[in-house]
C-alpha cells in the first residue's frame, strides 16, 4: 500500500463493511457514518492546496498515544481532538494497514449503538 489512495480506499472499505454503515458527503468531504455519527473521517477526494490528505479516528485507548506519534499526526480540530479524535496524514510514514484497520474499528466501537457492535462480535 505505498499510494495513500489505496490506503484510504482499504479504509473506506474495511469502514463500510462494519454493521450498519454508510458513506455521506457533509462539507463535501467524505465520512463514513454509523446511524447518524461519523466514526470515520475521510475527507476530500483530492488534495487541495489547502488540504493533504488525511483520515480522522476517535481513539481512547493506548492507541491513541499510538496514533499521535505517527509523524503529523495531530488533535482534531473544532474541539473534537478533546474528545479523543485524532487526524492522521495519508502522507506519511504509516503504521501497518492492519494498526490503520483497528484504529476504525475502535473508532466504530466507540461510536456505533450497542446492537451494532453485538452484531460485528458474532461475526
Amino acid at each position: 500500500m505505498s499510494d495513500w489512495h489505496d490506503v484510504r480506499e482499504e479504509l473506506r472499505t474495511f469502514a463500510l463493511g462494519l454493521p450498519e454503515t454508510h458513506q455521506d458527503h457533509p462539507w463535501g468531504e467524505t465520512v463514513i457514518k454509523v446511524g447518524k455519527k461519523v466514526f470515520l473521517f475521510l475527507g476530500l477526494d483530492e488534495p487541495t492546496e489547502k488540504w493533504d490528505p488525511t483520515f480522522g479516528v476517535k481513539l481512547l485507548s493506548e492507541a491513541h498515544g499510538h496514533a499521535l506519534t505517527v509523524e503529523g499526526a495531530r488533535p482534531s480540530g473544532h474541539g473534537l481532538g478533546r474528545a479523543g479524535w485524532v487526524t492522521v496524514p495519508l502522507v506519511s510514514e504509516l503504521p501497518e494497514t492492519e494498526v490503520l484497520l483497528d484504529w476504525v474499528e475502535e473508532s466504530y466501537r466507540a461510536i456505533a449503538p450497542k446492537r451494532a457492535i453485538n452484531q460485528l462480535d458474532l461475526t
